[in-house]
């Protein structure tokens, strides 16, 4: 009797969660959906993908689409290369002051992100970067590579350091051990922090929004509100737009879950 009100629990638990997923999708290759259709219309319709081909070619979503993927990718690699290298320092390099000037790295965290837009519009107006993709990477590098510091040093500093002998007596220098065991070793957990960081740049709105002025240079998440009318929402064309904003991040998804092994790797490397 508990197996199978176990059984139900999980059952309902899964179409909860897929349901609405399952719904986007038949929304978005059914026509005239100025209102959101019921379960015996969706099943009923016709399917046709005339959405996601009207979709792509209205409101500038493919150049959204574009520009935002410029803007994530790069902001991922930046971010996890000045946090990788940042972590390392931290968790290796002995220097005056490391434990406050952590403390106080991580104190940012702690501020709410509505209350840095101010200060950080104000800083990127005064070095010119206002409506240019490089301000507005410096400002999703700078809100994230905090956590991902954070994250990784914890990561890096639970690798022995009986596995950096071996390079030094081959005349290895700092460098050489970061690029060589550090990295590999910590691949599941920047694989985890690229998805985090792509995702989170990908779907960001009000930071786009604030920065960037020229219509040309703006990004996806601007170009989805543009398919909700004032009056009235077509929700095959939103939905269709939705589920096309949605592919880099599976596609992100399943390309940094090849990275995610065994996190006692370290470990089985010095008993080797």
């Amino acid at each position: 009797m508990a197996s199978w009100l176990a059984h139900i629990v999980l059952i309902l638990g899964i179409g909860f969660v897929i349901g609405p997923f399952v719904y986007m999708i038949l929304t978005s290759i059914t026509t005239d959906n100025f209102s959101l259709p019921s379960p015996q219309k969706l099943l009923n319709s016709e399917k046709t993908l005339v959405n996601y081909v009207e979709a792509w070619n209205k409101n500038n979503f493919s150049s959204y689409f574009v520009n935002s993927l410029f803007v994530s990718s790069a902001t991922m690699i930046l971010s996890l290369s000045l946090a990788c290298t940042t972590a390392y320092a931290f968790a290796r390099f002995p220097f005056p002051g490391k434990e406050f000037l952590f403390k106080l790295f991580l104190f940012s965290m702690f501020v709410p992100a509505i209350l840095n837009i101010i200060p950080q519009f104000t800083i990127i107006k005064s070095l010119g970067l206002v409506d240019t993709y490089s301000g507005l990477i410096l400002v999703y590098i700078s809100t994230g590579v905090v956590g991902s510091t954070f994250f990784l040093r914890g990561f890096f500093e639970r690798i022995p350091t009986e596995l950096e002998e071996s390079i030094v007596i081959d005349g290895g220098n700092r460098w050489t051990i970061f690029r060589a065991i550090y990295i590999p070793l910590s691949l599941p957990a920047i694989g985890t922090l690229g998805i985090f960081a792509f995702s989170g740049t990908w779907d960001e709105f009000i930071l786009a929004l604030t920065l960037i002025k020229t219509e040309a240079q703006r990004t996806l998440p601007i170009a989805l509100q543009l398919f909700r009318g004032q009056y009235a929402t077509y929700y095959g064309l939103f939905f269709a737009a939705s589920m096309m904003a949605l592919m880099p991040i599976i596609a992100i998804f399943v390309i940094f879950q090849k990275q995610f092994v065994n996190p006692n790797l370290s470990e089985g490397s010095v008993k080797g």
